[in-house]
């Protein structure tokens, strides 16, 4: 079994309209949903074997908050996850090594949000319905997949969670 986590960064501060869109930083509660992801990732035990992170600031400091909750084997930084459409970032996916058996994506919408309701295609049905509804920024989505990386399609994921940082704050 394959499974792929996408976490969206976490929000992130206009404050600076001079910045451009790739250095923008997280705002205070980007920071704040980014930590309680931190926790739940810890206390759920979360482990990955591959970490590939876009170039933006914002995906990178949200990563850097969430990493000390996550058991991680390599961590790289992706450049083509910024931007990427759900079929770029599936492309990403198709060639991870399949002796790998966890992916964990951190970027950006719209392609997370494509991506993981394209890729859903069984699960619990409230999740299912939180998920396709609307991807907001420091949510977590998990599906887990049979067969080779190269292989997942449309359809073919289980969604085992989708957990958003309102769900922790509850």
């Amino acid at each position: 079994m394959r499974t792929v986590h996408l976490l969206r960064h976490a929000k992130s501060s206009w404050d600076d309209a001079t910045l451009p869109d790739h250095d923008r930083p997280l705002a205070p509660r980007g920071l704040r949903a980014a930590a309680a992801m931190r926790d739940h990732a810890a206390a759920t035990g979360l482990q990955v074997d591959l970490v590939l992170v876009s170039s933006a600031r914002r995906a990178q400091q949200t990563w850097e908050s969430v990493a000390p909750g996550v058991v991680v084997g390599e961590v790289r930084t992706e450049g083509a996850i910024y931007g990427a459409t759900a079929t770029e970032l599936l492309r990403l996916v198709h060639g991870v090594d399949d002796e790998l058996r966890s992916v964990l994506l951190v970027g950006h919408d719209p392609g997370f949000h494509d991506l993981a309701s394209s890729l859903a295609g069984a699960g619990d049905h409230e999740a299912l319905t939180a998920l396709r509804d609307k991807y907001p920024t420091g949510a977590l989505a998990s599906l887990t997949f049979d067969g080779e990386w190269s292989s997942i399609g449309s359809g073919d994921g289980r969604l085992v969670s989708f957990v958003r940082p309102r769900d922790l704050e509850r």
